[in-house]
């Protein structure tokens, strides 16, 4: 049954968007975000639907969408350096068909970002976008917080709607993305015109936040529970009563701890102390590991370069009883470990090169939803009181990528790489709209001049 009903509305989607084709680019991101084709079994498993879907946007803005307020962003510029260089890199891997078969999908999510942008002519355009976005996380969301609060998951066995502990579904990932789409959730809650405002949407976008938080639980991820933190801390800016907030959130915590399974809260304990921790450990012997392999490739080993490395790990354990206990190193061999950090993943990958183009394209995102937020924050007309606010919720999203992606392999995560786009576009719409207003202002004084002269 969900096979007939995922597989009718992926094709109705596309089928819709011979009517109005930007739809196109939304049934893109609801394919690539989901990937409905893993659920189906009969149909949609046996065509290549993401590739059609994207052809299909590409196609269709090419050829019946207006063009007139195109611009082409720094950013933009930098991705498409990045996928050339990313290219480059892939001709001359180490691991020629394991570096191939993460190149078919990381050329998409990287053309993706720059298209993107030149689709976001609209408010309606970002709203539909964002909120396709919502929606289609939120599908997966319902679906773990629903298992979570029933009981099941465990970290490595949560199963939501794919059977799969890889790309979105991996538990880290996912609890990183669910953390992240929080602040879109409630921009769309409070600015879109899609849904009518009311009690309803308020409810449904409590329910989907609780769902996102419950994510790391089912997970039992240690990078969901600090990637919760620093959303919390970061939120303290745009809430108006701060202490009230404090309150509740230190509150909602405290009363949560006794509902929580015993192996999430044995599992949260080993933050405190890695060399305790065979998987910590390991991943910092990765990342020592890839210091040096850059050094001797300053230009990367291309995609899956991990696959080289042979690691000899020391685990720390205590031994003996409580009042006399021994501290004993153990050391033992890991091969093929993969990087577990997007930072290490880019720098081990692509070099420094790639590392300082990546980054780039990160830290101008940051700085660019700075300054608009900043310019916009206090212009409330009604055409222009929800840029501020999409600038903010883009920002805080990449901010908590930035924290996730220390302990996890997610360089070119889609969903980021999206979020990207979204702010190429918005960066780009918020200066074409204001050039309109600034021309008669330059005018205006240049004519007072020569009016004194």
């Amino acid at each position: 049954m969900l096979d007939l009903a995922i597989t009718a509305f992926t094709l109705a989607f596309l089928t819709l968007g011979f009517r109005r084709p930007f739809l196109w680019v939304l049934a893109y991101l609801y394919i690539d975000i989901l990937t409905p084709q893993k659920i189906s079994w009969s149909l949609l498993a046996s065509l290549p639907i993401s590739l059609i879907a994207f052809l299909l946007a590409f196609g269709g803005w090419l050829l019946l969408d207006d063009k007139r307020d195109t611009r082409f962003t720094l950013r933009q510029a930098l991705i498409v350096a990045l996928l050339a260089y990313c290219g480059i890199t892939t001709t001359i891997a180490e691991f020629p068909v394991e570096a191939a078969e993460k190149w078919s999908w990381v050329w998409k999510a990287l053309l993706f970002a720059i298209f993107l942008p030149l689709t976001l002519r609209t408010r309606l355009r970002f709203e539909a976008v964002v909120t396709t976005m919502v929606l289609t996380v939120g599908a997966i969301l319902i679906s773990g917080g629903i298992k979570t609060v029933g009981g099941g998951g465990g970290y490595g066995h949560m199963r939501t709607l794919v059977a799969e502990n890889s790309g979105i579904y991996e538990g880290s990932t996912l609890s990183t993305v669910a953390i992240m789409i929080i602040p879109l959730i409630w921009w769309v809650a409070r600015h879109t015109t899609i849904f009518p405002k009311g009690k309803l949407v308020t409810l449904f976008a409590v329910a989907l936040t609780f769902a996102a938080l419950m994510i790391p639980i089912g997970t039992q991820t240690r990078t969901g529970l600090l990637c919760i933190a620093l959303l919390g801390v970061l939120s303290l800016r745009a809430v108006k009563h701060r202490f009230l907030y404090l309150g509740a959130a230190g509150a909602l915590a405290l009363a949560a701890i006794p509902f929580l399974p015993d192996s999430y809260t044995e599992r949260m304990s080993t933050i405190r102390e890695h060399q305790s921790d065979q998987s910590a450990s390991t991943r910092v012997a990765v990342w020592m590991w890839t210091l040096d392999y850059v050094q001797d490739h300053p230009f990367g080993g291309g995609f899956d370069a991990y696959r080289g490395n042979s690691l000899l790990v020391p685990t720390v354990k205590e031994v003996g009883p409580k009042n006399n206990v021994t501290l004993v190193t153990e050391y033992h061999v890991e091969k093929a470990r993969a990087y577990h950090s997007a930072y290490f993943e880019m720098l081990g990958e692509q070099g420094y090169f790639g590392f300082a183009l990546w980054a780039w394209i990160q830290l101008l995102g940051v700085w660019q939803m700075e300054r608009l937020r900043r310019r916009w924050k206090d212009r409330k007309g009604p055409d222009t009181a929800w840029i501020a606010p999409l600038a903010n919720a883009l920002q805080l999203s990449q901010i908590v990528y930035f924290l996730g992606a220390v302990f996890i392999g997610v360089a070119f995560q889609p969903v980021m790489f999206m979020i990207i786009g979204l702010q190429c576009g918005l960066w780009s719409y918020a200066r074409r709209i204001e050039a309109p207003v600034a021309a008669p202002v330059i005018g205006a004084r240049a004519q007072l001049r020569v009016t004194a002269g």
